[in-house]
């Protein structure tokens, strides 16, 4: 927040907390636009903002054109990330006052996002972006699992980053062969147990550092799907998914473009993964898979996206 010659230095963990006020005056020109715009560089914004476009349209989430304008502002560097979730929250009002929609929408819906959350979908969009600019800490945890769905939805859904406290079952799998199943994701009461134990198996592995292409394929489908069945949320957990997975595969060595992924692919492959077979999910990934570039930013859908890849 800048106010006369002042500007207010930020955490950039998912607390979000203010730290200190410094004087701008003190740092040369260059090293003030950093302070209040954001280091990333252009090419970097553009991929911030492509990949959090896909990950909303994954869920069938759009957001609207005074949203978009204001995101085009921010990737040329005309305005901060701060502006653009200033807009996409107008946005959003705007959208739920017209849609007259109930309090009783204000936590996450069970499962999907698709059907009951389009109405927010400048706030998610824009929260996405500032997700990629001040980052989190990649713990490799439930914490960085819950610090980004923290990130994405606080302000938007009441539950945003807390654990789903009851069973889900077929209404959230839409997948008519699992109704009878009355656990179709881990049971609710032992979340913070399962989270562990894939912790501990991620670390096991090394994090997934140092593995070829096909054995990191292979390790990295069986991870997602172990996270996915976790399903420790509501809500969103496919988006705090593909965020989580995209920093875990570029700490390994790759970078994923999710540009090319297709929502129905998505979901045909996540199915296929439940009734526990992952090869859809090793295909679409080795499709999206490159060498990461680690002095760039990893959230990407489009390898078009200027210098950065």
């Amino acid at each position: 927040m800048v106010g006369d010659d002042t500007v207010t230095i930020w955490s950039i963990d998912e607390s979000r907390q203010p730290i200190r006020r410094v004087r701008l005056s003190r740092f040369p020109a260059g090293a003030r636009i950093c302070l209040i715009m954001g280091c990333m560089t252009p090419a970097e914004r553009a991929s911030a903002v492509a990949f959090a476009l896909k990950n909303c349209a994954l869920e069938a989430m759009t957001p609207g054109e005074a949203t978009m304008r204001a995101a085009a502002a921010y990737e040329r560097g005309l305005k901060p990330v701060t502006h653009l979730i200033d807009v996409a929250d107008e946005q959003t009002a705007m959208r739920l006052r017209a849609a007259a929609d109930p309090a009783g929408k204000d936590r996450l819906a069970a499962g999907s996002l698709d059907d009951h959350a389009t109405d927010r979908a400048d706030a998610v969009f824009a929260r996405t972006v500032l997700l990629a600019e001040r980052r989190w800490n990649p713990s490799g945890d439930l914490d960085e699992l819950t610090a980004i769905h923290k990130g994405l939805f606080e302000g938007v859904f009441e539950d945003a980053g807390k654990l789903r406290t009851s069973n889900t079952t077929r209404e959230v799998t839409n997948d008519r062969a699992r109704a009878a199943n009355p656990e179709a994701f881990f049971p609710a009461g032992l979340i913070e147990t399962g989270a562990h134990n894939i912790a501990m198996e991620l670390a096991d592995k090394r994090n997934l550092h140092a593995l070829d292409r096909d054995v990191f394929v292979h390790a990295f489908a069986s991870i997602y799907d172990e996270l996915g069945y976790l399903h420790p949320f509501r809500g969103g957990n496919a988006m705090v998914l593909r965020i989580f997975g995209s920093r875990l595969a570029h700490d390994a060595g790759w970078d994923l473009d999710w540009g090319s992924v297709t929502r129905e692919e998505y979901r045909s492959a996540k199915h296929s993964a439940y009734r526990g077979d992952t090869s859809a999910l090793e295909t679409m990934f080795d499709a999206i898979l490159r060498p990461a570039n680690p002095t760039r930013v990893f959230l990407i859908a489009g390898w078009n996206q200027g210098p950065a890849h």
